[in-house]
């Protein structure tokens, strides 16, 4: 049996696929061809960003298993991967709180201008607190847009470590849901832009959810607030988001996600003084992509000996 890697993985998953009996392949260089051609005779593969392509599978004839390293499923072909009768598992648990944390870090970096008073202090400008306006987030208002696993981690690290009020837009999550002390289900995207100091993303990307902040809603938003995605970057029109931190609308943003990856450097992003970026690190601690490469590596395993893996992608055709 073999397993394919697409891209880096942690090597306890490489250990624990070897020690199962099942060779492990990485494509000899990170092209979509080379990918291709590794797969042809796989019966397993463990994707990650990049995803995996109807074409790729339809080259693959043996496959049996696409295992995705994180949560998002946006860049695997799910529906295609079911047609050819393989299984599509992801790994919801294994990142969460480091993604949480992540989003914590953008929110009190961007507010504290750390990435500026950094640069300051390596230049010799001991005066940066007198130059750049700084924010406390005590008493404001989060407002976070999907209510799964790492939002409702975020509401409790922002409310109880804080003091934040935190309001939740999520269209689908039933009243039920909201136990959580300090934090009120909001009706209405609008209500929640226009009301709440810091905005952060949490929802997968699908037709629905691409380009939830766009020109309209980020109209609508609360003048000098903070944007916060580590989730997917097709959540945000960047074109939209461009403006509003020009004009200086927006405060800031922290930002771990783009609509295209990687981020140029020529990117208008990428200039702007008012935001932080990070090159798509929100669940990268040691510690997640341990639990990350465990979960996909015994995924694999189980599916290659005929048993049900712990988090099968339904099928929904």
């Amino acid at each position: 049996m073999k397993c394919v890697i697409a891209e880096p993985i942690h090597s306890i998953g490489i250990e624990l696929l070897e020690q199962a009996g099942i060779n492990v392949e990485y494509p000899h260089e990170s092209t979509p061809a080379a990918l291709t051609q590794s797969l042809a005779d796989a019966d397993a593969v463990i994707v990650r960003n990049n995803g995996l392509k109807a074409d790729m599978m339809d080259a693959a004839p043996k496959l049996k298993i696409i295992a995705n390293h994180g949560t998002g499923t946006d860049n695997v072909d799910v529906m295609h991967a079911h047609e050819k009768g393989i299984a599509v598992t992801n790994t919801p648990d294994a990142n969460v709180r480091a993604v949480a944390e992540h989003a914590f870090m953008l929110m009190l970096a961007t507010a504290r201008q750390v990435a500026k008073a950094d640069t300051a202090i390596r230049t010799g400008n001991w005066q940066f607190k007198f130059d750049e306006p700084m924010l406390s987030l005590y008493d404001k208002t989060l407002g976070i847009i999907g209510w799964g696993r790492t939002g409702k981690i975020l509401a409790q690290m922002a409310s109880q470590g804080l003091g934040m009020r935190v309001f939740v837009w999520s269209p689908n999550a039933s009243d039920d849901q909201f136990t959580q002390p300090g934090v009120q289900k909001i009706g209405t995207l609008t209500e929640l832009l226009s009301e709440v100091d810091v905005v952060s993303l949490h929802r997968p990307l699908r037709k629905d959810t691409a380009h939830t902040l766009n020109a309209k809603t980020l109209s609508i938003i609360k003048p000098g607030a903070i944007v916060v995605n580590t989730s997917r970057g097709g959540l945000i029109d960047e074109n939209a988001l461009v403006e509003a931190l020009q004009s200086g609308r927006l405060f800031g943003a922290g930002l771990d996600v783009f609509e295209q990856e990687p981020l140029a450097p020529s990117s208008v992003l990428a200039s702007l003084p008012n935001v932080l970026l990070t090159p798509h690190v929100a669940g990268s601690s040691q510690e997640a992509l341990i639990a990350t490469a465990t979960q996909c590596a015994r995924q694999v395993i189980d599916a290659l000996n005929g048993r049900k893996p712990e988090h099968l992608l339904a099928d929904k055709r």
